[in-house]
């Protein structure tokens, strides 16, 4: 193998490794894997910490991290890496609020998707459901986007030889495969997998880098660029990007779930602390990453361009690592957002539409989905579209306006269905609105004005409406679990 690029033969012989490791876990996963709902989608509710911390790490780091995350710091320097420490204190800090209260509930009340705890608190399926409508949205296109990122990945790293639609293809196929033979059990034990491929790639390269590239350590070398040390973001640019991701935790279904998962209370929180000490780790390691690419390599013209050309220096072994690291990151959080979304189909929208069907029949709902929606994640990415950018940007602004209804679900009594509904719709209106039209009020991102509007109307509409009589009884059984597991 060369070092310019990764001979095809030995590319497509890495992914089939990698794949062969993953389907002997969700082979043995399926073999685990009861029957019913909750069996297949929360795996029983059963999963440890360490596992639950591997999966929530590998769901909510993609491929963002080492190519997104390396590019803007290669381009914007420390700026960079003080947005995306943002985000995990923020994620952190709500998961520790909001975890046990989601995973009380989740045991109180048998939840299984975020949407149906929106439909109990505020007894309204219409909230759950669009909810649930506003992932599918907002989502599809976010993870169509990990689809286009390995197609490109791959393509690049043949030399052509393995077509962008190839890769596209068999990254769609490895993410079903993950997602459909086990549901949850599979994803959570394959996450794991991912998680530590991602770790100990992003550890090789920087090793490589110190004592290759950097031989007289990144920090005299950064003597030359020290502007790559300083905040060079505006306040509102630091603010569009940091504020949805700080509530990311909370917004975003496809983590959300994750919190229905561990098996008792020492699970919920070993997961939180693992996944602190990961995310520290990955985020530190990526940044570096990105600060070696800025000292390295100036003057790319494009900065997502900075892996792929650290990439190109490196011998072509520890490539394919990095590269199987960045496709492990890809697959893991497209196979999480298409099993949760399909467990919105059948518990959100079909169940809410048919009020008498049989777990049963919404499983065979759920399942039949994520076929469909892989098929619809393959369609965006092959065919590239102007608009998905635009719909990826959305993505985060879009479920932020969500943050009100799920933040009173659980703090704020008076809260009612018509605010929640009011707030979703109202909000995501406003997003979708500046997003297509490219407008940045006074210079906040759409999804700063889409969450105040939302917040606006929680609060507006409530207090001018009744609240359901059975959001006491949620709140009180919910603080009643509290006190007994958590002693809150």
């Amino acid at each position: 193998m060369g070092g310019a690029e990764v001979e095809l033969t030995w590319l497509l012989s890495g992914i089939a490794v990698w794949f062969a490791a993953g389907s002997a876990l969700s082979a043995y996963a399926r073999r685990r894997t009861g029957s019913g709902v909750v069996e297949y989608f929360l795996a029983g509710r059963g999963i440890g910490g360490v596992v639950s911390a591997l999966t929530y790490s590998a769901t909510t780091y993609s491929a963002f991290m080492m190519v997104g995350l390396v590019g803007l710091t290669y381009k914007s320097g420390a700026a960079a890496i003080g947005f995306e420490l943002t985000y995990l204190l923020g994620t952190v800090v709500l998961l520790s609020v909001f975890g046990p209260r989601f995973w009380a509930a989740g045991r109180r009340f048998d939840l299984v998707s975020p949407g149906e705890l929106l439909s109990l608190r505020y007894g309204d399926k219409r909230v759950g459901g669009a909810a649930a409508a506003l992932c599918l949205v907002m989502l599809l296109p976010y993870a169509a986007v990990q689809l286009m990122g390995i197609g490109y990945l791959l393509n690049t790293l043949s030399g052509g030889g393995l077509p962008f639609a190839m890769g596209v293809l068999l990254a769609a196929g490895i993410a079903f495969a993950y997602s459909w033979w086990a549901g949850m059990r599979s994803v959570a034990w394959t996450d794991a997998l991912q998680s530590g491929i991602m770790l100990v790639a992003s550890v090789l390269l920087v090793l490589f880098l110190q004592t290759r590239m950097l031989p007289g350590g990144l920090g005299g070398a950064l003597t030359a660029r020290p502007e790559l040390l300083r905040a060079t973001w505006s306040f509102p640019l630091f603010l569009g990007l940091a504020l949805p991701w700080a509530f990311f935790a909370v917004t975003n279904p496809q983590v959300v779930q994750r919190l229905y998962i561990p098996k008792d209370p020492a699970s919920l929180r070993r997961m939180v602390l693992l996944f602190a000490a990961f995310g520290l780790a990955y985020t530190l390691l990526c940044g570096y990453l990105g600060l070696a690419a800025g000292v390295a390599l100036p003057g790319l013209a494009n900065p997502d361009g900075a892996m792929p050309e650290l990439l190109s220096r490196v011998p072509g072994p520890l490539a394919l690592v990095v590269a199987l690291s960045i496709m492990a990151a890809a697959v893991s959080t497209l196979n999480s957002i298409v099993l949760t979304l399909s467990s919105q189909v059948g518990r959100d929208l079909a169940r809410a539409l048919s009020p008498s069907m049989g777990d049963a029949r919404e499983l065979a709902w759920g399942k039949g989905a994520i076929p469909v929606i892989t098929l619809a994640c393959i369609a965006f990415a092959l065919a590239r579209p102007g608009l998905i950018a635009v719909l990826s940007a959305m993505a985060s602004g879009g479920l932020l306006v969500q943050l009100p209804a799920v933040t009173g679900a659980f703090f704020w009594r008076r809260g009612t269905r018509a605010g929640a509904l009011a707030s979703l719709l109202g909000g995501a209106a406003v997003v979708g609105a500046l997003s297509a039209a490219g407008w940045k009020p006074l210079g906040h991102w759409p999804g700063i004005w889409g969450l105040a509007v939302a917040t606006g109307l929680y609060v507006g509409v409530s207090l001018l409406t009744r609240p359901d009589p059975g959001a006491a009884a949620f709140h009180d059984g919910v603080e009643e679990d509290l006190k007994v597991h958590f002693g809150l």
